[in-house]
């Protein structure tokens, strides 16, 4: 079952940018056979293969369990067959779809998952991890007014999901509407209060942004938690960004939220030891750190 059967097979599980960066197109994309006989150097491909259903018998719903193992155990292309093969056998179409688009966005071939997601929005106008998905693969594509766009599609279908608004949060950074984009992580903090403790940055990575526009967006969630209150979190991030070179005084100083903050001791400390840090780092980084070590004497 080779690619050119792709766009009429077909994933769910919500997409997370974590797992791509901007060099991941850059790479040399392998064949299907190419990178079918790599994965199946790998050791405990045999006892895989062994315990896999048979096609021809087995239900759509082994089948699709047969799948899930394969990309977890990371033999992706072997996975693709068995969601196909699901699909053939009954499975649901639009649900097959989303998995197999974020498959192939592991597997780096980003216009077959586009292709995918988009048939799966055609089939089911309603089917909001679709939307999601569709919009990660415009946001990684720079098309940030299209990933914004199908991000609110989703976010109405499914008022629940956390992740969509904190991946509509990161687009909109991405076009510098901050008040926008902190306005979307308010929202997904709020329909999961625990986001950052499963994700790290509020259920999607910022290892896209560049350094400065990282030190950026960690002062902007440090603005929204000094508007949720939270003096904890807004420190934490004040930390993260000063540390990354941004001027959090600077920007603090024409910020009538963070008056009240502007000569607090913590925040002072917070941007004297990040210069003393950044000055090390450079330090070290130029060939002038401490001195060696005495030679033991004999």
């Amino acid at each position: 079952m080779g690619h050119a059967a792709r766009f009429y097979l077909s994933p769910t599980l919500l997409v997370l940018l974590v797992l791509f960066s901007a060099k991941a197109t850059a790479q040399k994309t392998l064949s299907h056979e190419e990178a079918r006989a790599l994965d199946h150097q790998n050791p405990v491909w045999d006892s895989v293969r062994a315990h896999l259903p048979d096609p021809a018998s087995a239900t759509a719903a082994k089948l699709e369990a047969a799948a899930d193992i394969l990309r977890a155990r990371r033999f992706l292309e072997d996975a693709m067959d068995y969601y196909g093969y699901a699909l053939q056998r009954g499975a649901e179409p639009v649900h097959l779809m989303n998995k197999m688009g974020v498959t192939e966005m592991e597997l780096r071939n980003f216009s077959y998952a586009q292709a995918l997601f988009q048939r799966a929005t055609k089939i089911n106008k309603k089917s909001a991890e679709a939307w999601n998905n569709l919009g990660v693969i415009e946001y990684l594509s720079g098309r940030y007014d299209r990933a914004i766009g199908n991000y609110k599609r989703a976010s109405k279908l499914d008022k629940n999901s956390a992740t969509y608004h904190s991946n509509m949060g990161t687009a909109l950074f991405e076009k510098k509407d901050f008040d926008r984009a902190r306005k979307e992580y308010d929202i997904a903090l709020k329909l999961d209060p625990e986001m950052l403790q499963h994700h790290g940055t509020l259920g999607v990575t910022t290892r896209m942004l560049s350094p400065a526009d990282h030190a950026r967006y960690c002062f902007e969630l440090a603005r929204l938690f000094v508007q949720r209150g939270d003096e904890a979190m807004m420190l934490h991030y004040l930390t993260t960004a000063s540390e990354a070179g941004f001027d959090i005084l600077g920007a603090m100083n024409s910020d009538a939220l963070f008056a009240p903050y502007r000569k607090d001791p913590r925040i002072l400390l917070i941007v004297k030891n990040s210069q003393e840090l950044r000055s090390k780092n450079t330090n070290i980084a130029q060939g002038s750190g401490p001195p060696p070590l005495p030679a033991e004497k004999h």
